[in-house]
């Protein structure tokens, strides 16, 4: 009987250490590095146009490389889910705090919603196509989004430090 459950505690173990862990829970935990969500954002960008630019490069051969093809279609469409996931978990989800109507903070508040509702389904289209239209789309939205969220708030550096 011991061996028994000796086993199934050895087993369990291995299947609980191989649970993947995911980016940021929703405990509010207070950890937060909002400069790195946004870093990791723009870095799937130029992962799904790098893909987007070898799909392309890949159909114009002669002989196409179907292995290649499928596997930078895959990698643009993992990043693409990475974006949506940021933006909904990370972002909606825990960071951009509903305001009421009517409110000093909800103009701020409708135009970064919006912003995040874009970067999401622009992220949908670089999967539905090649065209780097939806990446640069993508870029601005990043930009403006960027410009609206830390708007009065302390900004951290990769060396610690603070700025507004």
């Amino acid at each position: 009987m011991k061996r028994i459950v000796k086993h199934l505690f050895i087993v369990g173990l291995f299947i609980f250490m191989s649970q993947q862990s995911y980016a940021h829970c929703e405990i509010p935990c207070g950890i937060f590095h909002d400069e790195v969500r946004i870093a990791l954002l723009k870095e799937h960008f130029t992962t799904i146009e790098k893909s987007m630019i070898k799909i392309n490069e890949l159909q114009a051969e002669e002989n196409i490389n179907y292995n290649q093809l499928v596997r930078w279609v895959n990698n643009k469409e993992e990043h693409a889910n990475k974006v949506q996931e940021i933006v909904s978990q990370y972002f909606l989800h825990q960071r951009v705090k509903p305001v009421e109507a009517g409110s000093e903070k909800f103009e701020k508040y409708q135009n970064e919603l919006l912003l995040l509702h874009h970067r999401s389904v622009y992220s949908m289209k670089s999967k539905q196509s090649t065209d780097v239209k939806w990446i640069e789309k993508l870029k601005a939205t990043i930009e403006k989004f960027e410009a609206s969220y830390f708007e009065g708030k302390h900004r951290h550096n990769p060396d610690g430090s603070h700025k507004h």
